[in-house]
């Protein structure tokens, strides 16, 4: 093994150790392998879910965003939202919507891989998937304000709704409907596993940092 490589692993550990605190060495493995798992799952659930009410529709109108679509009333929402001049829902997030499946997936491979490596590299590697939710929050805002700021000034009823901003969270209000937007099993899976990650991360330093200094020491 290289001399780069092996700063970047780590020290291996020793049999007797292994045997002596197996369980030490056992918690961040197999919470960065839960993180993983979670997250790979987390491709095929939905992410957000948007509901809106009003009178004229008493059960309510309903999106859910996958990493890769939407699913829901958009027909009836993209028609309502052409009369106040907004754009289609799935004009939305063009290219992340097309890098979705590829990049969880790598999220989830640099957790395992961290796994292996035994300094503080893991951090660099796991820290992607433990920002991932943040980071989906913070595009999916970013959409909301985008198409709610930029309304067709030509549109049948654009002068009766003024540029708005979704909330990515909580409840809101678009002319006469009351919105309410809310994490669905997907970003609840992400978050789940960012949380596991943290804890991973806590358990591994508390088990390589001793290695790794007693390395450096020799």
């Amino acid at each position: 093994m290289s001399p780069i490589l092996d700063r970047i692993l780590g020290p291996r550990i020793p049999p007797e150790e292994l045997e002596r605190n197996r369980g030490r060495y056992l918690t961040p493995t197999l919470l960065f392998t839960f993180a993983a798992v979670l997250l790979l799952i987390s491709i095929f659930m939905p992410y957000w879910k948007l509901t809106l009410i009003a009178p004229q529709y008493p059960k309510g109108l309903y999106v859910q965003a996958y990493l890769n679509r939407v699913e829901g009333d958009v027909r009836e929402i993209d028609g309502l939202n052409h009369y106040i001049g907004m754009r289609p829902l799935a004009e939305a997030a063009t290219f992340e919507r097309s890098i979705s499946f590829i990049g969880v997936t790598v999220l989830g491979l640099l957790i395992l891989a961290a796994v292996f490596v035994h300094t503080r590299w893991a951090l660099l590697l796991a820290l992607p998937a433990l920002l991932f939710p943040a980071i989906f929050l913070a595009d999916l805002q970013f959409w909301l304000a985008n198409f709610g700021q930029n309304l067709d000034p030509k549109a049948p009823l654009s002068s009766s709704v003024k540029p708005f901003v979704p909330p990515v969270l909580g409840e809101g209000v678009i002319a006469q409907f009351r919105t309410w937007a809310v994490p669905d099993i997907g970003l609840s899976m992400a978050i789940v596993a960012s949380a596991a990650i943290l804890i991973g991360l806590w358990f591994h330093r508390r088990a390589y940092k001793p290695l790794v200094e007693a390395t450096d020491q020799a």
